[in-house]
């Protein structure tokens, strides 16, 4: 994986997230050297949704309206069924998410997490992924859906579901290491 020591991403989550689709970016990218921090809508600890059936908990590290996207050089959606549905109906969580991609900085969404992108207005024209039963919704937003385990368009990166977060990772990774500090940022 990519050294990314010096570079702050920010996953956007709110109780409902996909455990593994947290937790597993969260710790890979961090031992990568990064800083990652947890924004949601709400201060303290979110809950995770493992699987089936309700999981563990995570500290929150700001809340969004804290938020500077200038302090951030990428943003990750974590899916789920409930913290993407819950996320895109929250207008400040819609703008932080906007911001990142008009600032040119990576965005990457796994399973239910391009809900965002398409609420966000995002997809026109690009080619995504996402877990299968929102395709329509992604296609419907303009996107050239695809069936892949993890897609980059730009600064947009999509994965499906759980059994692809490593591709996902490691596509976070390369992204946010060519994309650097300091380094312009390509226009979305």
């Amino acid at each position: 994986m990519q050294d990314l020591r010096g570079r702050r991403i920010a996953i956007l989550a709110t109780d409902g997230f996909e455990e593994i689709e947290l937790i597993e970016p969260k710790e890979k990218l961090s031992k990568a050297g990064a800083t990652v921090d947890v924004i949601s809508p709400k201060p303290g600890r979110i809950r995770s949704w493992k699987f089936t059936d309700w999981g563990g908990t995570v500290a929150v590290d700001a809340t969004i309206d804290a938020t500077s996207v200038d302090a951030y050089d990428a943003l990750v959606l974590p899916g789920g069924l409930i913290n993407p549905d819950r996320l895109r109906a929250d207008p400040g969580a819609v703008a932080l998410v906007r911001a990142f991609a008009q600032a040119g900085k990576p965005v990457a969404a796994i399973c239910h997490g391009p809900w965002l992108l398409v609420e966000a207005g995002l997809l026109r024209g690009r080619r995504a992924t996402s877990y299968p039963s929102i395709q329509t919704d992604l296609r419907n937003s303009g996107a050239d859906w695809v069936d892949a385990p993890v897609v980059v368009d730009g600064n947009l990166i999509t994965s499906r579901r759980p059994g692809d977060v490593a591709a996902f990772i490691h596509e976070i990774a390369e992204l946010t290491a060519r994309r650097g500090r300091g380094r312009p940022h390509e226009e979305v």
